[in-house]
């Protein structure tokens, strides 16, 4: 999805909720189982690698389960805070993960090679494979044991995919099969999106679009008046990061870590006459 240079402006009817937990926005899976302005000094700095938070690519191949969920592109983004998955670039080719993949939200934004594996009754012919992009939770349901609906229990490795993707490599009277999984870098188009909400007094930045790695584990703000010192974000729910700083009337500039320990910074990314609602794209990874 191709974005023109400039400010790349939103409109947001989003409410700000500060320090309210995340809702459960996942939609029900268990019925079917019995996703501006670029600064011109813009640049990337990779870190050792030896940091343990690198990740290398792709990653090995793992054993878990997928099932599937009804919904559509406003809901497979839910517990991540991506508003529209299929207009933020991420389609419909996306996945709820289990609480021990998805991390609290850390994980939001992470992409997978999943394959359908030892079920020939129900895989499709040739086990393609799919890839997909973490955008939301599957919660746990410990009403039912773990191997009999409870499939995203903890410690289960679970995939819980956007009905279009199963159905790429599943037949849909399976309900739940067994996969094959690795994590892949993200192919993104453009930069990172920064889309920031809020008001004067607590400001929410929806992190988004990010190649490489995808998965944010921080993200730093400062701008060029009043907050001058980079100040340190807080992840308020899945990708959506928090700050109390009186950042309006600043030209601001964002520096982004990613899981595999590489650094992205955006410049002078945001004008100084932002508002709230708009987004606008930095650095990203490649």
């Amino acid at each position: 999805m191709a974005f023109p240079m400039g400010a790349l402006v939103t409109t947001s009817w989003l409410f700000l909720v500060a320090l309210v937990p995340l809702p459960n926005v996942h939609a029900n899976s268990w019925s079917h189982a019995a996703h501006n302005m670029v600064g011109r000094r813009n640049k990337m700095v990779s870190i050792s690698p030896n940091s343990p938070d690198r990740v290398s690519w792709p990653g090995p191949w793992a054993k878990a389960h997928a099932t599937f969920y009804e919904g559509g592109p406003r809901s497979f983004g839910g517990a991540c805070g991506y508003k529209d998955v299929v207009k933020e670039g991420y389609g419909l080719d996306t996945t709820a993960l289990s609480s021990v993949l998805f991390k609290n939200g850390q994980t939001c934004g992470a992409c997978y090679e999943l394959k359908c594996v030892d079920s020939p009754q129900w895989c499709k012919a040739g086990q393609p494979s799919i890839f997909v992009t973490a955008t939301n939770h599957c919660p746990p349901n410990f009403d039912k044991p773990g191997d009999d609906g409870g499939w995203c229990n903890p410690p289960r490795q679970h995939f819980d995919l956007a009905k279009p993707a199963y159905l790429k490599i599943a037949l849909y009277k399976s309900g739940i099969v067994p996969v094959q999984y690795r994590r892949v870098p993200c192919k993104k188009q453009g930069g990172i999106r920064f889309t920031i909400n809020g008001n004067p007094y607590f400001n929410l930045v929806l992190v988004w679009n990010v190649g490489g790695a995808g998965d944010v584990t921080a993200v730093r703000v400062k701008g060029n008046k009043k907050v001058i010192n980079w100040t340190n974000m807080k992840r308020n729910w899945g990708q959506k990061w928090e700050s109390t700083d009186m950042l309006v009337g600043e030209k601001l500039t964002f520096s982004v870590r990613a899981s595999d320990g590489r650094f992205s910074v955006s410049r002078n990314v945001v004008p100084s006459n932002w508002k709230f609602g708009q987004t606008f794209q930095g650095k990203n990874f490649t």
